[in-house]
């Protein structure tokens, strides 16, 4: 199967400025806001069959669901080394803002909780599943609420690099809103 593919050499003059990942997970981001809008019913179809969902989020069954997946030219190691510094998130996804770890965690891990904004919303996470350098998951909800949101990070190693799936499965009227409404958005 052919993913959507980065290459840090293909973005030369984000290479020579940031010289790290973040550049391509910045141009990720930045690429995955320009592909055409898929239906939830494209994601579910096309959703990965090795994600563990938790008790209440199976995408075949949630309000809301969105699958993303690239093969991104490094390891999944290094990969890995920045999607659990969720600090610098705000560096290379602009939907990302104010992360503040709790209790003193410096990166994400096992049970690590956090509060953050993203697409403007105040939102608190806990992490729920960690596997180093392959799966991540976590809750979000509204600070104080039960979890309406899951999201979760697969990454797999591949000969050219890491095959990276980011999927989410949200529950309840405001995840069913957001479907009716901007569909595309997750993506």
């Amino acid at each position: 199967m052919t993913y959507p593919s980065i290459n840090l050499r293909c973005a030369p003059s984000l290479s020579a400025v940031a010289g790290t990942l973040l550049t391509a997970l910045c141009v990720w981001s930045q690429a995955a806001a320009q592909l055409p809008i898929k239906t939830m019913q494209d994601d579910l179809a096309n959703r990965s069959p090795d994600i563990h969902w938790p008790g209440g989020f199976d995408p075949t069954k949630a309000d809301l669901f969105s699958h993303n997946q690239l093969v991104i030219h490094a390891s999944c190691e290094r990969v890995w080394e920045h999607i659990v510094d969720a600090t610098k998130w705000p560096e290379w996804y602009s939907n990302s803002k104010d992360v503040h770890l709790l209790n003193g965690a410096k990166l994400l891990g096992a049970d690590t909780t956090w509060r953050w904004t993203t697409f403007g919303l105040p939102l608190e996470s806990k992490v729920h599943e960690y596997v180093p350098h392959t799966r991540l998951g976590w809750y979000g909800y509204t600070p104080g609420t039960q979890p309406t949101f899951y999201h979760t990070w697969y990454l797999t190693p591949q000969d050219e690099g890491c095959h990276v799936v980011m999927d989410e499965a949200g529950i309840g009227k405001d995840a069913a809103h957001l479907r009716e409404t901007d569909a595309g958005l997750m993506h």
